[in-house]
């Protein structure tokens, strides 16, 4: 039973005053509870309903009276510092947790509907985090290449994926190593929306559009601060766009995200801003993208054959040594089968032939198939490993995975 649901059956529903807040403290603690990265509270027709996201699913944790909803979003906006009397205008703020809550730290987004505001908060544990390339769970060839390109002192290495897929993380972990391989001797800045984790020995900047500070903007002026190492949070625009292929030119090693379904699709991505095609052959490193999949409940995995339909798209070659497993559901995992989440990647790393087919401007699937010549293992590939070996389900890497190659 959830901490809300069980404070809601010992104490009155028409919670005020303190009692109020013990009933957030209980959905956040639930959220805690869950490992869960979002919890959601939402105002449905009849019932408040609370949600979190438990390894990229959305779980149920309570219904709450309807008449809770305003007492509520007040209470997370007294949380988190925002405008108490304003209910038509979405709000963001950040909180900290006291001991209750284990210092965990609230990003807390509020927004109005038509039944009242909806409130989503990302949770942050201080204490859960480490960045360390060697604990994310990397494929071993992912993993060597990205620590071959970390050694390069200028070009362009981007990170690709929806998000939450682990982008931040991989690039703060990729700003540690360099910092512990480096030490002192490093200068390090980044530029971020926002800011999730100060790290130390390095110098983070938060953009602020509301007062036309901007990536672009930050960017610039960060270039006049003699860093070697540049973060930047994404690439939105062409002006971000050709700052940082510039900077990647001009002697700095520069990380940043940007979408685009596969890793190849980044470099069409960056034409179609505008940039020179010779600029980008001349300042890419490589593309590194990621999803994150449910792994098998180490609990209660058993071996298990995946339907005939679906056995259809796994490669002859992978059948004979396949050995597919899935949990069946028990207390360790909440009955779901799975556990914590793991990255699969490809890992496009920018070579001669690569460069001349940018410089040719040829279409995102002629690159990729490049790329695959050169020896990039596709999100496929490693998603359809991890599964034949027993790591998650083939189910899981279909609905992750498979979406974005249709």
């Amino acid at each position: 039973m959830s901490y809300t649901t069980n404070y809601l059956q010992s104490e009155s529903v028409a919670a005020q005053g303190p009692e109020i807040i013990v009933l957030v403290n209980c959905m956040v603690q639930d959220a805690i509870k869950l490992s869960a990265s979002d919890l959601h509270i939402e105002p449905w027709e009849k019932v408040i309903e609370v949600r979190a996201r438990v390894n990229g699913v959305l779980t149920e944790v309570a219904h709450l009276p309807l008449d809770l909803m305003d007492k509520i979003s007040m209470r997370f906006k007294v949380m988190s510092n925002l405008v108490t009397y304003q209910a038509g205008m979405p709000q963001d703020g950040t909180a900290i947790g006291g001991p209750e809550l284990d210092g965990v730290q609230l990003r807390v987004s509020i927004f109005p509907t038509t039944r009242g505001e909806k409130i989503v908060v990302r949770l942050f544990d201080p204490k859960d985090r480490r960045f360390d390339l060697n604990t994310l769970g990397f494929e071993d060839s992912t993993l060597q290449g990205v620590l071959r390109l970390l050694k390069r002192t200028s070009g362009l290495l981007l990170f690709t994926g929806p998000t939450g897929s682990g982008k931040t993380s991989t690039m703060y972990s990729a700003l540690c190593y360099i910092m512990q391989r480096d030490g002192i001797n490093m200068s390090i800045s980044t530029v971020e929306d926002p800011v999730e984790f100060n790290l130390p020995m390095v110098s983070q900047t938060q953009v602020n559009p509301a007062q036309d500070f901007t990536y672009a903007l930050a960017l610039k002026s960060i270039l006049r601060q003699d860093p070697q190492v540049v973060m930047v949070g994404e690439i939105r625009d062409a002006e971000t766009a050709a700052i940082a292929v510039q900077a990647g030119l001009t002697g700095h090693l520069v990380l940043s995200t940007i979408h685009s379904g596969v890793s190849s699709g980044a470099f069409t991505r960056l034409i179609n801003m505008e940039i020179e095609p010779f600029m980008l052959a001349s300042s890419m490193l490589g593309v590194m993208g990621l999803r994150l999949v449910r792994g098998n409940c180490p609990s209660c995995a058993q071996p298990y054959e995946p339907e005939p339909s679906r056995l259809k798209i796994v490669p002859e070659e992978l059948m004979p040594e396949a050995q597919f497993r899935r949990g069946v559901g028990c207390d360790e995992c909440n009955n779901t089968g799975y556990s914590k989440r793991m990255p699969v990647t490809e890992l496009l790393a920018v070579t001669e032939p690569f460069r001349e087919a940018v410089l040719k401007k040829m279409q995102t699937s002629a690159l990729e198939q490049i790329a695959i010549q050169q020896g990039m293992r596709t999100l496929w590939q490693n998603g359809l490993q991890r599964a034949v070996t027993g790591q998650t389900t083939l189910e899981e890497i279909i609905r992750v995975v498979a979406v974005d190659m249709i």
